[in-house]
């Protein structure tokens, strides 16, 4: 079954990067039917990275969780094994929850209640919104936690301010399909997906684990 053309597009645009990176991404890494919908097409890029990192090197992500983002592990560890979460999407929620200075469960059990429309809604909801400075500090942390994975990461002109000798590289965000809203309204969807669907299992792990040092 061919893809839909939002899936190919974030497709591509993580094969970009990774071209630019030196990693071998392929779409065929991230869960079938996986889309985080953060709203920024940056943040869905690097989420997309962060399920690769953490099925290949699952202590270093744990760890981080848990010592930077005050996650408890066995909540890590239920959503990724039990509940079958990615690991992209345990760490948006931990460090979504970070900014609102709320635990990280308090978002899980947000994104349980309504979750149709991605994360970009839930955060939204939670009074995250894309360009506001709360959403710039949440793609802010992503860069100290891939230097403490010792893993490459291409900042955008939004965070070049914050990391002005970082190598960058801008990643479009798709314009939002419109969608009608429980009294008939018009509201805009932050991209399309399998609506109402806990986050698919983590993707298998290939390469061989190393010391927190991912290069793949």
């Amino acid at each position: 079954m061919p893809h839909h053309p939002l899936k190919r597009k974030f497709f591509a645009l993580t094969a970009s990067l990774a071209a630019l990176l030196g990693t071998p991404l392929h779409a065929q890494d991230l869960p079938q039917g996986w889309e985080p919908r953060s709203g920024d097409g940056w943040v869905d890029v690097w989420l997309g990275d962060i399920n690769r990192y953490g099925a290949r090197y699952r202590e270093p992500f744990v760890d981080e969780m848990v010592r930077y983002y005050g996650a408890p592990r066995e909540l890590v560890g239920e959503l990724l094994d039990r509940r079958r979460w990615t690991p992209g999407d345990v760490y948006y929620a931990c460090a979504l929850a970070q900014v609102l200075g709320r635990p990280c469960r308090y978002v899980v059990d947000e994104w349980d209640r309504d979750h149709a429309e991605g994360w970009g809604a839930v955060a939204q909801r939670l009074g995250v919104k894309p360009g506001s400075a709360d959403f710039h500090k949440l793609k802010r942390g992503f860069v100290p936690t891939y230097d403490r994975w010792g893993r490459p990461i291409l900042i955008d002109s939004e965070l070049r301010r914050d990391f002005p000798n970082r190598p960058f590289r801008d990643v479009e965000t798709p314009a939002p399909a419109k969608a009608k809203d429980a009294k008939g309204g018009d509201k805009a969807k932050l991209g399309k997906g399998a609506a109402g669907k806990s986050p698919p299992g983590k993707p298998a792990a290939k390469d061989k684990p190393g010391k927190g040092q991912g290069k793949g």
